[in-house]
């Protein structure tokens, strides 16, 4: 029998046991997936150890994401693009590690507002320079939206990200004091929110949408709420909207795919199945 793992600390809130516990039924695998909790002191001998456990592979969530990357014997250039692993399996004796976050959040917008989408989109703002914010703006890289524009309270760290990414694809990229998010938001056509604010215990993330291109898209990683206040005040707008649970699942597909040998759909009975457990635990 085949057994994967998520990591992290603390653990016990992750919905991917959920997830890839509802493919291996639906694909009739014998395998397992459990959530581990590991310290971060703890964390370098777990990755070394985890295959002499019986594990084919696993994620990595926070706070181990960087030091996974750190720690692995091998990693995809989509990792070292961006400085964390959140998959990792063994492959020819060695510790691989790749980063599906970007594609997670891709095929979610695509799934989400339909294939050339982008075609539609000049600028995106990008608000919040965390690990999530630099796998957003890879995939929007990717596709070559020509401006990215990157605002964050503490504005060094939105230009530090800036500055490890800005050569990595045709966009324009650049660092915004938090300032300037009222001029941001008149111009672009897709927002994403990469913080927390919004998600239940945090205040709302409070953007004048009101300004914002007829047609805009806004876009929220948070899924606790799914609804959040922003996306709220996106609607009321009349802007589309996109919700932060579709990057979680299409994430996961990657990963799956590498560790039991089927790749898994994301369908509309694993969407309920983990918004009935997100309703059922708030």
């Amino acid at each position: 029998m085949k057994k994967a793992f998520v990591v992290g600390h603390p653990i016990k809130h992750s919905r991917s046991p959920l997830i890839h516990g509802h493919w291996l039924k639906q694909y009739g695998i014998e395998g397992s997936y459990e959530r581990i909790d590991v310290a971060p002191a703890d964390f370098g001998e777990f990755l070394k150890t985890f295959p002499e456990r019986g594990f084919v592979g696993g994620n990595v969530t926070i706070p181990h994401k960087e030091a996974a990357c750190l720690g692995v014997d091998r990693r995809t250039k989509r990792a070292e693009r961006l400085g964390a692993v959140n998959t990792l399996w063994r492959e020819d004796g060695l510790i691989w590690g790749d980063n599906t976050d970007v594609l997670g959040f891709m095929a979610h917008l695509d799934r989400s507002l339909g294939q050339g989408w982008e075609e539609a989109v000049d600028t995106a703002l990008i608000v919040g320079a965390g690990g999530a914010a630099r796998a957003i703006v890879a995939g929007l890289q990717d596709r070559g939206i020509p401006r990215l524009l990157v605002i964050n309270r503490t504005l060094p760290k939105a230009e530090e990200l800036v500055r490890d990414l800005r050569d990595d694809g045709p966009s324009s990229l650049q660092a915004l004091p938090w300032g300037d998010i009222d001029a941001a938001l008149a111009t672009a056509g897709l927002v994403v929110n990469t913080t927390s604010l919004g998600m239940a215990g945090q205040p709302p993330l409070d953007l004048d949408l009101g300004i914002s291109p007829d047609g805009a898209v806004v876009a929220d990683i948070v899924y606790v709420p799914l609804r959040t206040p922003l996306l709220a005040a996106a609607e009321a707008r009349g802007l589309r909207t996109v919700d932060g649970l579709g990057m979680l699942l299409h994430q996961a597909v990657p990963g799956f795919a590498r560790w039991f040998g089927v790749t898994p759909e994301v369908t509309p009975e694993l969407r309920a199945l983990i918004v009935a457990d997100l309703e059922g635990r708030s």
